[in-house]
């Protein structure tokens, strides 16, 4: 246990979730005390937070909150010294009624979150962003983009990309667009913050993979679940950029704990070529059936510096790639082979 953790509370949104799982075990890990925000503690989807760690019992507080709810979010926040917003509605299908469904909760409940962690006089607020908020713009491909890119509102709603799959697909609807621009206006968390004096950090995950902690599957998992099940015979033969679920818990409480950590980290370790993660696929696990046309397309270049040089350091893709098709083969959500 980290001395300087004892009694300390750390408040983290969506806890239920696939990167908020891993991330309060790793803060109960170090003797944190943990507000972890859910829609319905007594949710069976839920119930394994209570089992990530022997002192989950006595220091992981659940507090049922909707992000829309102000009172809700400030009542979890307070008492707390740091906060990591990491909630947010991932879309894998088309959604009904999106801007209620997508926009209102990127938004409206990220501004709540950074309301209360100022009346809470919260030491440092760590927001979960994604990639797609700085390569979505009509100038993207072809460039190599850092942390000073930003992703462009218009261009987020008019692009149909598929964020499920990493696939262009001209019938992803609008739940994908809208996602996209949720995700495109967590530069509102960066704004609020130096308008109101209260430090934001974030990070930027690409593709994340990695073991479940959680019972159900994430959007961003489908991404190798599809590919190892053969639901796509064909995909764009362009860069993809992969990170494990555990680095990105280690990248957000590095974040947190370093001074020197400022604005966006782009969290991007594994760069690839779709054929070759096929190739290194194949190799581990011959049996299954993989894509096997590819279209040429463009791709973006990322440089992803900062979090290295604050000293994280990355599991190999390899390691990643067999623990995360491992835990998916133990929990049944492989096809047979």
């Amino acid at each position: 246990m980290d001395p300087a953790a004892e009694k300390k509370r750390m408040c983290v949104t969506g806890a239920g979730g696939f990167i908020a799982s891993w991330l309060v075990k790793l803060l109960l890990s170090k003797g944190y005390i943990v507000h972890g925000t859910v829609r319905d503690p007594s949710d069976p989807k839920n119930a394994h937070l209570k089992e990530l760690h022997p002192t989950a019992t006595d220091n992981l507080k659940l507090f049922k909150v909707d992000l829309l709810d102000y009172e809700s979010v400030a009542s979890a926040i307070a008492g707390c010294e740091g906060v990591f917003h990491v909630a947010s509605p991932v879309p894998s299908t088309r959604v009904p009624n999106p801007e209620a469904k997508v926009i209102e909760p990127a938004v409206t409940g990220t501004l709540n979150v950074l309301k209360a962690c100022s009346e809470a006089k919260v030491k440092r607020v760590v927001v979960v962003s994604s990639i797609v908020a700085v390569v979505m713009s009509p100038d993207a491909k072809g460039k190599i983009l850092d942390e000073s890119a930003w992703s462009d509102a218009e261009y987020c709603r008019k692009t149909e990309f598929e964020i499920k799959e990493g696939t262009t697909n001209k019938d992803a609807g609008d739940g994908l667009e809208v996602f996209k621009l949720g995700l495109c206006n967590k530069r509102e968390a960066m704004n609020y913050g130096e308008k109101h004096g209260l430090d934001v950090v974030s990070v930027c995950p690409s593709y994340v993979i990695g073991p479940l902690l959680q019972p159900t599957v994430n959007a961003s998992s489908l991404f190798l679940i599809n590919i190892l099940n053969g639901t796509h015979s064909s995909m764009e033969n362009r860069l993809f950029y992969l990170v494990d679920v555990r680095d990105v818990a280690d990248a957000l409480f590095l974040v947190y704990e370093k001074p020197e950590a400022s604005g966006r980290h782009s969290c991007a370790p594994y760069e690839v070529k779709m054929p070759d993660l096929i190739d290194m696929l194949r190799s581990l696990y011959p049996n299954y059936k993989y894509p096997e046309k590819f279209t040429e397309a463009k791709s973006y270049r990322l440089r992803s510096e900062k979090l290295e040089k604050l000293g994280l350091r990355y599991r190999t893709m390899k390691e990643s790639l067999i623990d995360t098709v491992e835990c998916y083969r133990n929990a049944g959500l492989m096809d047979s082979a």
